[in-house]
């Protein structure tokens, strides 16, 4: 019985041949993906920006796209609406979350605002009661940020001491890149279309880098193998083997999670859109990484030949011709 395949057995592209379009190209956008968000800026949810956070709670059945035109003539700005479910809630208490952003000049929308939105949501469900109004201000908004920023760095320096451990520094620094690579690009096409930016973005940025290391790894560990048992084939001919010996498994795992995240983000609705287009922008950009930027790394600094050898005078500058272990 054979197996599905995406490409032929003996495929054999060379993946390095443009590599000063590929590579480069690359480089080139992760510089302006860096920059853009100091220039242009990103497009701040309620998260980063403060606002005001309203619960709600009715007899009736929450519905949101009710409560969302009904808010719409108010031109509130920002306006995040959630239905909250919790298993202790009775059949007659149904719950809202609706976060508001923060008015400029205010920590919180104004007490005017909160009756108008009250008298609103009241003409759609007369039931509609206000049992929490909590604030965030701009402050706390930016200890998020900070917070957020770390947790992604920290994600990044954890992927590297991984690698280093599992493989060698020059594979480290090669999947670091290609994270990099990866959340850059991410950041960089939020600024270029302006899509809203909060917490739930942060969450889908920590979740590329971990697919991002997935996919790296596993043509990491077929160069490995490959360097040992090809000892005196030129490095860039082990990495581009191990590409295209690896390649039928990346496109597969990379369609068959993009079927769902193309589903969701087509049918999911606005409250996760933003959420699923990051994750689903990451599984390219991730699949494309590990093929295109972090091998390019490890061919550029070169590697050990033969990890049994005590001798290791040479590892990390031996390149794929000047091996001096014998086949």
């Amino acid at each position: 019985m054979r197996h599905l395949r995406l490409v032929p057995d003996h495929t054999n592209i060379d993946f390095f041949a443009i590599a000063r379009v590929t590579f480069g190209g690359s480089m080139l956008l992760v510089v302006i993906s860096i920059i853009a968000p100091f220039i242009w800026g990103l497009n701040f949810g309620i998260d980063f920006l403060g606002g005001t956070t309203i619960r709600t709670e009715a007899v009736q059945p929450v519905d949101v796209g009710a409560y969302r035109k009904a808010l719409a003539p108010l031109k509130l700005g920002d306006v995040v609406i959630n239905q909250v479910f919790d298993p202790g809630f009775s059949a007659t208490q149904n719950v809202a979350s609706i976060r508001v952003s923060a008015v400029k000049g205010h920590e919180s929308i104004p007490q005017g605002e909160l009756k108008s939105i009250e008298a609103a949501l009241k003409a759609v469900d007369p039931s509609i009661k206000f049992t929490s109004v909590n604030s965030v201000g701009p402050k706390v908004s930016g200890e998020l940020m900070k917070k957020a920023v770390l947790a992604i760095t920290g994600a990044i320096f954890a992927v590297m001491a991984y690698i280093w451990l599992r493989f060698e520094w020059q594979f480290a620094l090669g999947a670091a890149v290609a994270t990099i690579h990866d959340v850059a690009l991410t950041v960089g096409i939020f600024v270029a279309l302006q899509i809203k930016f909060d917490l739930s973005i942060i969450a889908a940025l920590l979740t590329i880098v971990g697919y991002s290391l997935n996919d790296t790894v596993v043509v990491f560990d077929r160069a490995r193998e490959n360097l040992i048992k090809y000892k005196k084939m030129p490095l860039r001919d082990v990495l581009n083997l191990s590409a295209n010996e690896t390649l039928s498994r990346t496109l597969m795992t990379s369609g068959s999670t993009l079927i769902p995240l193309i589903a969701l983000l087509i049918l999911g609705g606005d409250v996760i859109r933003g959420f699923v287009f990051a994750i689903t922008w990451g599984v390219i950009t991730g699949t494309y990484s590990s093929i295109y930027v972090a091998k390019n790394i490890v061919l550029m600094l070169g590697v050990k030949r033969d990890w049994g050898r005590k001798d290791d005078s040479t590892a990390g500058t031996q390149f794929g011709g000047k091996a001096k272990a014998k086949g």
